[in-house]
């Protein structure tokens, strides 16, 4: 799998900048749309449709991607931002 992989462009964020939206709903359409490639991202990655995920198979690839990062390093994991980034969710 493409470790370099972007799940929202600039452009695709330019995009949702112009819409006639909220910042709440833009905020919710920048989620969607990264949500919907990181889907379809685990589902290759699980070699299944993204309509077959299960619950399962997509809390086990956050753990796999978690445990890349533990033992690797934030570079070797897909998703690339470290827990600090997030603040105590």
């Amino acid at each position: 799998m493409d470790q370099s992989v972007q799940f929202l462009t600039p452009e695709e964020s330019a995009a949702v900048d112009t819409a006639l939206l909220s910042s709440p709903e833009k905020f919710l359409t920048r989620l969607t749309l990264s949500t919907a490639k990181l889907l379809r991202y685990i589902a290759e990655d699980c070699e299944t449709s993204v309509d077959q995920l299960t619950n399962e198979q997509i809390i086990d690839w956050f753990e796999k991607d978690a445990r890349v990062k533990r033992e690797q390093g934030v570079s070797a994991a897909v998703l690339k931002w470290q827990s600090e980034d997030v603040g105590d969710v």
